[in-house]
Parts: structure tokens; sequence; C-alpha cells
């Protein structure tokens, strides 16, 4: 229906504050014509977030389940200084890596300035594929600012069905910055995820709330990086390329 073929930030039981298994949401997907999801938990550092243990042993998950792919990530959080809440011996354990700026771990981050500063700092970590919700209102990003270190540093920038729901619409989405990112990718080249943030089976691959990205004149499916789960694979082929060549240089 969506064209979206694939979901990149999803969360468990593990979150703390979600309410399905992994197979649940598995079979959330499978149900949802959704052909590949990424497990991404919040990092520790968030309240009732799992232990470090959880991602020292997460590939014990399937790679795929109801023929479902499985990736198995995180989404790490954001704290000063850019630094993120998982060290580089985990990170890059990982199938994928999103981060996001949340409250309530730990960060002294206060203005806009503060939050943007932060959020490209991150991006310039190497296991780093994914900013996640990067338009809200309570961590206002200078966007044009992060969409160029995005280009440079080949992060995925989201675009986040979550913030316009009912219930969060009116603390966290805009959805003039959200249509900004759509123009913005055009403008610098990075490549834009469309997430549905789940936290519960039924919500996997939900993106019925935008609506008014899909029908807008700057939407191009062809910059969306989890248009299809062919296109995720070729991301990750050449993520696993950039790593292998980070690895030589240490």
């Amino acid at each position: 229906m969506f064209e979206i073929e694939s979901d990149l930030h999803t969360h468990t039981i593990a979150s703390g504050h979600a309410y399905s298994t992994v197979d649940e949401m598995a079979k959330g997907a499978f149900i949802n014509d959704i052909k590949l999801i990424a497990i991404t938990d919040h990092g520790p550092q968030l309240p009732g977030g799992p232990h470090l243990y959880h991602f020292g042993n997460i590939n014990v998950i399937p790679n795929k389940l109801y023929g479902v792919t499985i990736l198995k990530g995180v989404e790490a959080n954001i704290l000063d200084e850019g630094k993120l809440d998982l060290e580089a011996d985990l990170l890059k354990t990982l199938d994928f890596v999103s981060a996001g700026i949340h409250r309530q771990t730990g960060h002294s981050l206060k203005n806009k300035e503060d939050y943007t500063e932060a959020t490209i700092k991150a991006m310039e970590n190497p296991y780093l594929d994914m900013i996640t919700h990067p338009v809200q209102k309570e961590y206002p990003l200078d966007l044009d600012k992060v969409a160029r270190a995005a280009a440079e540093n080949n992060v995925i920038l989201e675009i986040n069905a979550s913030s316009y729901s009912s219930k969060k619409e009116s603390i966290r989405g805009i959805k003039s910055e959200s249509i900004k990112l759509l123009k913005l990718a055009k403008k610098y080249g990075f490549q834009i995820a469309i997430n549905s943030d789940a936290h519960f089976h039924k919500e996997v691959g939900d993106y019925s709330n935008l609506d008014f990205i899909f029908n807008s004149k700057d939407y191009d499916r062809n910059l969306i990086v989890n248009r299809s789960q062919e296109s995720v694979l070729n991301y990750l082929r050449l993520r696993e390329q950039r790593l292998k060549e980070l690895k030589k240089t240490i």
C-alpha cells in the first residue's frame, strides 16, 4: 500500500516500554507484508532499557522468522558530545545501528545548538547507520546542518511514523520539517528511511500516518533506503565494505 517493504525501527519487550516479543514482531511484519525489519531496542541509558548483555547475545536471534529478514540492531542514545551509550566493541557486532536523543538518559544537552552539535558528532561514529526522529519538538535540530553531515558521513535520516500518531503528534511531529527532509535529501544526496518506530507488533510497517509524505510533490521513492528488502541489503553490502576499509586503517 505504501510501497515500503522494510521497517528499520522497531522495539520489543526488551526496551521496557514496548509490548511484543521478537517472535511477535516478526509475525506482525509478515501479516503486514513487510519483508525485513530491524530490531532496534533502546540503549541501556534509557530507563527500562536492556542490559549490555542483551546486545552481546543478540545474534542468537535467527536471521529469518516467518520468512521475514531480521536485522539485529539498537537505537542507541545520543549523549553529551555525541557519544553513544554502546561502545564500539558491541556496535561493530550489530547489523544496524541507529541513534537518537531521548529524555532521562543522563545527557546535559539544553538547546537547539547543543542537540545539533551532539547529533552531528554522533554521525562521525563509523558504526552509526541512522539518526532516529531527527524531527521532534522536544529536541529541535538545525536540519540543514544535520542533512549536510548525513551526506558527508553516509548516515540515513529517518521520517518517523510514530511521531504523527494521535498520541505523539502534539509533542513530536512537525509535518513541514519532515517534508523539508525530502527536499534536503534531494539537495545533499543522503538517504531517508521511513519507519514505524513500532512498540507493538501490529504497528510494524504501519505508515498510515504519513499520507502527507507519500502525497508530497517532493516525495521520491528512490530516496528511501528501505523502499524494498533489496535496497536495504544493498545498503548493508556497502556498509560492510566501508567497515572493512575502516578495519584496515585501525
